[in-house]
């Protein structure tokens, strides 16, 4: 039942510090990769130095840290933490398509670039032998990353190789990756690959609210499918997509966000939550479903770049 999965959902989305805390002093996984899987010059005195001048000592993160420096993240990088860091090598970037790094590095894409990077990046120390044990981990950029064991090799979001790990240094840990891993797509790219909101998405533009929906966020979207926006009459719906409409239509759509990463779990607990609109929804569970006002929730915590989407079958009005 969706209630019971809205419930499994709460060991996801508890703060990684309250899981890993457990683990201190954990010894290495035999089933992670081998500190000596990749050579590499790290200074004895590593857990004296902090990230920042750790990877700038060891030679093999050049882009990282230039990329750490371009995205303004060196002052965090160098706190207290402490942060667990899936640091890309040199040789990880140069194989993303070529002019990705240097569109990057540009001032004017700095967000995408610090949305990229905090996605290498966990809070807590997180040693590998707690890195196994996980199905993912929940980064700093809000967004999952998934962990596999795969024939002995610790692996993210599937294509991604750990290939060192527990590198100590005075603020938390890194663990080396063969490839840069990317954040999920935003909540409109996520709708447009989905190919069942085709309707919302076309809502979405014809509202203006495209900028909005793909900005920082983060942002809850209970999204009705093509099937659900089908039960409105025709001539409605077509009203409704006119320009002379834009306002209403933003306020529809606008009633079906709330600002945040809520994820089911949290909404299950609730019984109203405030919309980007203004308006409350009410959140009820009936017969074992999640009610959203009228609108019952068929699919939960669909993780986007910049929040979550959850399906639900019917359009809801503002009141």
């Amino acid at each position: 039942m969706l209630v019971r999965n809205f419930k499994i959902a709460l060991a996801a989305v508890l703060p990684l510090s309250l899981v890993f805390s457990s683990f201190a002093g954990a010894q290495e996984c035999r089933k992670c990769p081998s500190s000596k899987t990749m050579p590499m010059t790290i200074s004895t005195t590593a857990q004296e130095s902090d990230i920042v001048d750790t990877a700038g000592a060891a030679g093999s993160f050049n882009t990282l840290v230039a990329a750490v420096k371009a995205a303004g993240l060196v002052e965090t990088l160098k706190s207290k933490g402490p942060f667990t860091v899936f640091a890309p090598t040199d040789a990880a970037f140069k194989k993303l398509p070529k002019g990705t790094v240097e569109y990057l590095l540009k001032p004017e894409n700095k967000s995408k670039l610090v949305a990229l990077l905090k996605y290498h990046v966990v809070a807590g120390e997180v040693k590998a032998a707690t890195v196994v044990g996980l199905d993912s981990a929940k980064t700093v950029q809000g967004s999952k990353v998934a962990i596999k064991v795969v024939d002995g090799k610790v692996m993210l979001n599937g294509k991604t190789q750990v290939v060192k790990t527990d590198i100590g240094t005075s603020n938390g840990v890194i663990h080396v990756i063969d490839s840069v891993i990317m954040p999920p797509a935003d909540i409109v790219d996520t709708a447009v690959a989905a190919k069942k909101f085709t309707t919302l998405v076309a809502a979405v533009k014809a509202a203006g609210l495209v900028e909005t929906l793909k900005g920082d966020g983060p942002f809850t979207v209970f999204a009705p499918t093509d099937e659900a926006f089908a039960k409105i009459d025709a001539d409605t719906l077509k009203s409704l997509l006119k320009p002379e409409n834009k306002s209403k239509l933003a306020s529809i759509l606008t009633y079906h966000v709330v600002s945040g990463r809520v994820a089911a779990a949290d909404v299950v607990k609730l019984q109203s939550a405030k919309t980007v609109n203004g308006s409350e929804v009410t959140i009820k569970v009936v017969d074992g479903s999640v009610m959203i006002d009228g609108a019952k929730v068929v699919a939960t915590d669909i993780d986007c770049g910049n929040g979550i989407i959850h399906i639900i079958d019917s359009v809801i009005m503002p009141k």
